[in-house]
């Protein structure tokens, strides 16, 4: 009889601790997850800004042609925005 209860104690003892195991990763998941979903989230965001960044810099780069304003071009290319004479812009590789 006292075999039994031992092996009783044993098993319920192993359940109780796969149990907290259990939790504590299914909370270190949790964080995981969103953690990836507020990277993801800021990816979908800078892929959203990007094309408003190219038309922006489109803008500038036809404002800095036709007025022929030199502290303008200076600006874009100094931050890897190439001018050329037919108002194309092209970033500058590096």
């Amino acid at each position: 009889m006292r075999i039994g209860r031992l092996i009783q104690i044993i098993l319920s003892s192993l359940v109780l601790l796969s149990v907290l195991v259990n939790i504590l990763l299914m909370l270190g998941n949790q964080s995981v997850q969103t953690e990836v979903g507020d990277r993801q989230q800021y990816i979908a965001q800078a892929f959203q800004l990007e094309n408003l960044s190219r038309q922006v810099v489109g803008a500038m780069a036809n404002m800095a042609l036709k007025s022929n304003d030199e502290a303008l071009k200076k600006l874009l290319m100094a931050n890897g925005i190439d001018l050329d004479a037919t108002g194309a812009t092209a970033p500058r590789s590096k």
